[in-house]
């Protein structure tokens, strides 16, 4: 949903308004095309992943993730006042508190098995 919604914008902009918006560098690399990437331009790798073999490490870890994101997008929030991009960051934002949730949820089945260790 966010690499349609940077497309959208992107597609749309002439160069004033990208060179305006301080992505003159990037638009040079990519065009108008979406690269997954964070603020600074570091490309998204499989190495953010984590995966311990422990299940409730693994959920804990799992819950921090959807917190930032959600942090994330509360940031966005602030950033905009467009409403076609404030209503689906919204979205996603109630989404990563559910995922939470859920996480939680499973959090809690796992600290309840009886055989601590036995997944």
């Amino acid at each position: 949903m966010i690499g349609t919604m940077i497309y959208q914008i992107m597609n749309c902009a002439n160069i004033h308004q990208i060179k305006a918006a301080g992505l003159d560098t990037y638009y040079v690399m990519r065009g108008k095309g979406v690269y997954p990437a964070d603020p600074n331009g570091v490309p998204f790798t499989a190495a953010y992943v984590s995966v311990t073999g422990d299940p409730i490490t693994d959920i804990t870890a799992d819950m921090g993730a959807e917190q930032e994101a959600r942090a994330t997008y509360e940031h966005i929030l602030q950033l905009t006042d467009d409403p076609d991009i404030a209503a689906p960051i919204r979205f996603l934002r109630e989404r990563e508190i559910v995922h939470f949730q859920r996480f939680g949820e499973c959090l809690g089945i796992l600290q309840d098995l009886k055989h601590p260790g036995c997944y």
